[in-house]
């Protein structure tokens, strides 16, 4: 499966910005899925997954509960991350991931293909 996330740009303090992630070569509906983030300098780290089928499961960081929302369209084949009140710590290359199983949490070993990322810049 390839991802490519998109939706990235610049965006002022308090904006907000919904990254997509288009899935293709194969399906993603019996699969998790997730959002991580990299500063410079910086690890990979989680920002939030979403289970399988319906995805009636998600999962946040402790900095992205309450301001992002990740979604998934199975008929598009696509994993949405919408992300409100933006703050400049928010600033990062975003990735989206396929989990390895259904449902998945916030170690990078439970996914297994990676996109390329879409930088977020949030302006002070």
């Amino acid at each position: 499966v390839q991802l490519q996330a998109s939706g990235g740009g610049l965006v002022q303090a308090g904006g907000s910005l919904r990254l997509s992630c288009a899935a293709s070569g194969s399906t993603i509906e019996n699969f998790a899925m997730g959002w991580f983030r990299q500063a410079p300098g910086t690890e990979r780290n989680f920002v939030a997954s979403i289970s399988w089928m319906g995805g009636t499961t998600t999962s946040y960081s402790q900095s992205a509960q309450g301001r992002f929302s990740i979604s998934r369209d199975n008929a598009k084949n696509a994993v949405y991350l919408q992300m409100d009140s933006l703050k400049p710590e928010d600033t990062a290359v975003y990735f989206c991931a396929k989990g390895r199983s259904r449902r998945t949490g916030p170690r990078t070993y439970e996914y297994d293909y990676w996109g390329r990322g879409t930088l977020v810049t949030v302006s002070s």
